[in-house]
C-alpha cells in the first residue's frame, strides 16, 4: 500500500470553493488561503432556518500509545456518507507539529481516508496555532512586565504576586528542556527572576478558549476572564486586569474562523482549534460544529482518546456551551487495542508492535472487552446510543474481528468492521448504515452531573461513575484550592479532570476496566477563560520530549522541493 503521503498527493481535488458552494456558504464568507483552503467567517453566514443535521461523536476504546484510527474512522465515515447520498461534514481538530515531528506522526486521517491537503493540514495550515502562540505569550511578557514594574515602583497595581504566577509560555514543538526554566536573569533591566517553564501550544488554555467560544465577542470576553495567577492577598489576577485582553483577541482575530478543507473524495471538513486531550476537551470547536449542523445532514466529529476522556468532555463541557445535543456516537475499537486493554501485551512508542500481539488470538481480545463494554456504558449513561467501528488492520484475523463484534452485541450494540484506510469510502458504507439506523432512534442526552452541584461533588460523579473508582481523595492542596475557588464565583463551573489517557483509571499501568482504586486528585487548576476546573490526577506532561529517533529525522524536502518522509 502506498504511503499516506503518496496517496494525499495523487489525489485530484475538488476546487475549494465549489464545496463551499455545495454547502450554502457565500462567497463573502470564504477567505482564500492558498488553492486548497478557505477560512469561513461564521458571522458572515446568514444560518436562519436551515435544518439541523444529525450529530454523531466519533471516540473509541482506551487506545495504545499508537493511538485507534478515530480520526481515520471519522474521515472515511464522512467519505461513506457521500456515497450513500447523505451531504456529510467532518469536523476534527488542527493537528499539533510537537506529534507530527514526534512520534505519532500527523492527523489528517490515514491511507484512503485523509484530509487533504495533507502537508498543509499537518504543517501549520492557516497559522491558527501560531495566533494562539503569540496570544499566549504576549500575555506572558506583558505579566513578567507587569512584574518589573511593580518592582521598580513604577506601577502598582494589581499588585500581582510573583510567587503565585501560574502564566507559562508555549511553542508548538516537543522541547523537553524547557519545561522548567528560570526567567529574568542578567541584570536590573532584564526582569524580575522566578521559575517558570513552556508548555505545547496544544496544551494553552488559549487553545482551549478558541475551541469553546461560540464567536469573536464571545473570544474577547474569554480572554479577559484568563486568570494568570493572584496579588499579595491571594485574588485573582485577569488578562483584564493587566490590559491585555485586547491585544490578543486582535492577534486570535483570524484564529477564530473555520478553516475548510476536503477529504479525498470531495468530502466537507471543517478543521479548528486544537486542545489537548489530557488536560483539555480534546475536541474540534463549537464554531465549526455549529456552522456545520445547519449545512449537512450529518456531521462527524471526532473527541480525543477513549470514551472515558473526549467524549465526556464533549458531552458535559462542549455539549453545554453549544447548546447541540448528540444523536449517536461511534466507539471505535481495534484487535490490537483490545489485545493492549488484556494487559498481556506490551506496546512501547516508536517501536514495532511485539510479534506476540499480532499472532492469531481470539482469546486475548476477548481479555480486553471489559474496556469496549465500560467505554459504551460511559456513552450509555449519557443517553446517546452507540455503534462500535471494528477498525481492521491488514494484520487482522478474521476470529479477532468477529470477536469484537461478539463483544459488542453482548453489550448491546450495534457493530460494523470499517476498512476506509484501505477501502476508502467503500470500507465505511457498512458503518455509515449502522450509524443511520442509530440516528433514528431517539436520543435522551443527559449530562452526567448539574452546574450547580459543588465542584467535589462534580469530580466524585466522573470518578466513580465515568472511570469506575470507588471515590476521591484530595490532597490537602487540592481541598484549598477547592475552596477557594469556590468563594471566588467559580463554584458553577464544569469539570475537566487532567489524568492519562493510557488507562481509564489515573494509573496508566491499569488495563481494561480497572476496579479497586481511588481518583487521587494531587492539586486543582482554574481555567476561567475556558471555563472549566481541571483536577490534576497523577503525573501530566504539558511538554512532551522527542525520542532518540523522531519523525523529524525523516522528513525533508527532495530535488522538486516536495516534502517527503511525512506521515
Amino acid at each position: 500500500m502506498k504511503s499516506d503521503l503518496e496517496i494525499a498527493r495523487a489525489a485530484r481535488p475538488r476546487p475549494i470553493h465549489e464545496v463551499a458552494a455545495e454547502l450554502g456558504l457565500p462567497e463573502e464568507a470564504c477567505e482564500p488561503y492558498g488553492r486548497q483552503v478557505l477560512k469561513i467567517d461564521p458571522a458572515a453566514v446568514e444560518l436562519g432556518d436551515r435544518p439541523r443535521g444529525r450529530y454523531v461523536v466519533v471516540t473509541a476504546i482506551t487506545p495504545t500509545p499508537l493511538g485507534e484510527g478515530k480520526t481515520a474512522t471519522t474521515v472515511g465515515l464522512g467519505q461513506a456518507f457521500g456515497l450513500l447520498g447523505r451531504r456529510a461534514v467532518v469536523t476534527i481538530r488542527q493537528p499539533s507539529m510537537g506529534p507530527t515531528f514526534g512520534i505519532k506522526g500527523g492527523a489528517a486521517g490515514g491511507g484512503y481516508a485523509q484530509v487533504i491537503p495533507m502537508e498543509q493540514l499537518n504543517l501549520h495550515l492557516t497559522g491558527d496555532f501560531h495566533a494562539v502562540t503569540a496570544a499566549h505569550n504576549l500575555l506572558a511578557a506583558m505579566v513578567d512586565n507587569h512584574l518589573h514594574h511593580v518592582a521598580r515602583g513604577t506601577v502598582t497595581e494589581p499588585e500581582l504576586d510573583p510567587a503565585r504566577v501560574d502564566w507559562r509560555r508555549v511553542l508548538d514543538v516537543n522541547d523537553r528542556a524547557l519545561r522548567n526554566v528560570v526567567l529574568g536573569l542578567g541584570g536590573r533591566l532584564d526582569g524580575v527572576p522566578r521559575q517558570a517553564g513552556f508548555d505545547i501550544t496544544a496544551a494553552s488554555e488559549l487553545m482551549a478558549l478558541l475551541g469553546l467560544a461560540t464567536d469573536l465577542a464571545d473570544l474577547r470576553a474569554r480572554l479577559g476572564r484568563v486568570v494568570v495567577g493572584a496579588d499579595r492577598a491571594g485574588h485573582p489576577v485577569t488578562a483584564e486586569d493587566l490590559g491585555a485582553a485586547g491585544a490578543m483577541a486582535v492577534i486570535m482575530r483570524e484564529a477564530i474562523k473555520p478553516n475548510l478543507l476536503q477529504t479525498l473524495t470531495g468530502t466537507p471538513a471543517l478543521v479548528h482549534a486544537g486542545p489537548f486531550g489530557n488536560i483539555a476537551t480534546g475536541n474540534s470547536s463549537v464554531v465549526a460544529d455549529k456552522l456545520a449542523l445547519r449545512c449537512a445532514d450529518f456531521v462527524l466529529t471526532e473527541a480525543g482518546f477513549g470514551a472515558d476522556m473526549g467524549a465526556e468532555r464533549f458531552f458535559n463541557i462542549k455539549c453545554r456551551v453549544s447548546g447541540e445535543a448528540p444523536d449517536a456516537a461511534v466507539v471505535v475499537a481495534t484487535v490490537r487495542g483490545l489485545k493492549y486493554a488484556s494487559g498481556r501485551f506490551k506496546v512501547v512508542p516508536g517501536k514495532p508492535l511485539p510479534d506476540d500481539l499480532l499472532t492469531e488470538d481470539p482469546d486475548a481480545v476477548h481479555a480486553g472487552a471489559a474496556n469496549l463494554c465500560k467505554q459504551l456504558q460511559i456513552v450509555r449513561r449519557h443517553g446517546v446510543p452507540a455503534v462500535v467501528a471494528i477498525n481492521r488492520f491488514p494484520d487482522d484475523h478474521a476470529s479477532e474481528l468477529a470477536a469484537i463484534a461478539e463483544i459488542a452485541a453482548s453489550a448491546g450494540a450495534r457493530s460494523a468492521v470499517y476498512s476506509g484506510v484501505a477501502d476508502g469510502a467503500e470500507g465505511g458504507v457498512e458503518l455509515a448504515e449502522a450509524v443511520i439506523a442509530a440516528t433514528e432512534q431517539p436520543a435522551q442526552f443527559r449530562p452526567l452531573y448539574d452546574l450547580a452541584e459543588p465542584l467535589t461533588a462534580k469530580i466524585e460523579a466522573i470518578a466513580t461513575e465515568v472511570y469506575g473508582a470507588d471515590g476521591v481523595d484530595y490532597s490537602s492542596t487540592a481541598e484549598r484550592q477547592l475552596r477557594a475557588y469556590t468563594e471566588q464565583g467559580f463554584g458553577e463551573l464544569p469539570i475537566c479532570t487532567a489524568k492519562t489517557h493510557l488507562s481509564i483509571s489515573s494509573d496508566p499501568a491499569l488495563k481494561g476496566a480497572p476496579t479497586g482504586w481511588r481518583l487521587p486528585v494531587r492539586e486543582v487548576r482554574l481555567a476561567a477563560g475556558a471555563g472549566f476546573v481541571y483536577p490534576i490526577c497523577g503525573e501530566i506532561r504539558t511538554m512532551p520530549g522527542l525520542s532518540a529517533r523522531p519523525a523529524a529525522t525523516r522528513i525533508d524536502l527532495d530535488a522538486d522541493g516536495q516534502v517527503i518522509g511525512l506521515s
